[in-house]
């Protein structure tokens, strides 16, 4: 982490070139005649001041409280030398300068201290240069220039108020960007993180369904062939009932096969709606289990596409499990929506299951994880011989379906 605040690194970059433009402005009008002896005014330290200014925010110091409390001591200094030493035209334009830099070197208690020192030192110089002002001519109303010199003094301390909130706001807001950037990209880390344990711990649960499932189905497929080969010839009627099972067992494992690569796809909904896919996945279950899940979908608003993959991912992986383990009946879908949240429900008349020897299982952890990844919360009410009963609750987030 650098120490210093430099040209590339300069938070407002246009408020930079406006110092460098003011000081120029500062050093071309000490370059004009006097308008008493009508001679170039050549001051030599308001020129070296002016340029120790320019190089000093060059380079502004970021962290440490020594080199902070330094560098404004020496601006300080280089101004009031300038202002009362060198009696600087412009000497207005020099304290505005200080104000600036103070927003990038302090805080905001310390920028606004600096912003009163520096109304103090000018009322200083102001007072100090009329006492020492040698007129040309008596002013005919004394009191009339102290009343000039009293607005043009309220008018800068306006003007400096003014500056030091400008830049306050705009400090403000680029680290509100800044932070928001940053809380934008953890937010984008963490999903990734969530998405990349998703897509493991899905790839393991295929992995564990694959070797669970189809292994068995074609390990008894190969025994059926090897048997119905050896009866052939002695019991064809025995040798072409095992074919028959054979073949059953080969078109269970083709199933099983294309379910495991519809859950590896990406777009599971494949651009349809929540509703159709819905539909296609339970008329698939249907047909496996002879059992027609009852379905009742009521959507009052909009649902973003992340809702909609993560509600069919997990309706997926519940009808998967009644599939090969409840024995189930009877089955209920209910998708809700209220004003705020939406509510998925799934109940069965299973077998059921103990809760707290299933709490590590890859399917459930699997919908845990998609529901707590959306800033959701996941239910299982269930007991051995009591069936089983599913709730999601998602918060509605913003979005089109």
């Amino acid at each position: 982490m650098s120490r210093y605040i430099e040209i590339k690194t300069h938070p407002i970059r246009f408020l930079l070139y406006l110092e460098w433009i003011l000081l120029l402005i500062v050093a071309l009008t000490e370059l004009l005649p006097d308008p008493v002896t009508k001679l170039p005014r050549l001051s030599l330290l308001n020129l070296f001041c002016v340029g120790s200014l320019f190089i000093l925010g060059l380079k502004l110091p970021k962290v440490g409280r020594l080199d902070k409390l330094v560098y404004n001591i020496v601006e300080i200094g280089i101004i009031l030398a300038a202002s009362i030493a060198g009696e600087i035209r412009l000497f207005p334009v020099l304290y505005l300068i200080l104000t600036i830099r103070s927003c990038w070197i302090f805080g905001k208690w310390k920028r606004l201290a600096i912003m009163v020192l520096a109304f103090v030192l000018f009322l200083v110089t102001l007072i100090y240069r009329f006492q020492t002002f040698t007129f040309p001519f008596r002013p005919a109303v004394p009191e009339k220039l102290e009343f000039i010199l009293m607005g043009f003094a309220i008018f800068f301390g306006l003007v400096l108020v003014f500056l030091f909130l400008l830049v306050n706001a705009v400090l403000s807001d680029r680290q509100s960007r800044e932070k928001l950037a940053l809380a934008n990209a953890e937010i984008r880390k963490y999903a990734l993180k969530i998405e990349d344990m998703a897509t493991l711990q899905e790839s393991n649960r295929i992995a564990c369904d694959i070797h669970d499932s189809l292994g068995d189905s074609l390990t008894a497929l190969n025994l059926q062939i090897e048997t119905a080969l050896k009866l052939w010839r002695s019991h064809p009627t025995k040798a072409e009932y095992l074919l028959g099972e054979a073949k059953r067992l080969g078109s269970t494992a083709l199933r099983e096969v294309r379910e495991s690569a519809s859950k590896l796809r990406s777009d599971p909904l494949e651009g349809r709606g929540l509703q159709e896919a819905i539909a296609h996945l339970i008329q698939s279950f249907h047909s496996t289990t002879g059992v027609l899940p009852n379905c009742s979908i009521y959507l009052l608003n909009s649902i973003p596409v992340e809702l909609k993959v993560s509600i069919y991912r997990i309706l997926q992986e519940a009808l998967t499990n009644i599939c090969k383990h409840a024995q189930a009946t009877h089955v209920e879908i209910q998708i809700m929506t209220t004003s705020t949240d939406i509510y998925l429900i799934i109940d069965d008349n299973g077998k059921g299951f103990n809760l707290k020897q299933n709490t590590t299982g890859i399917g459930l952890q699997g919908m845990r994880d998609r529901t707590q990844s959306l800033g959701g919360q996941l239910e299982i009410e269930t007991s051995p011989r009591k069936g089983c009963r599913i709730t999601a609750s998602f918060p509605l987030l913003m979005g089109n379906g």
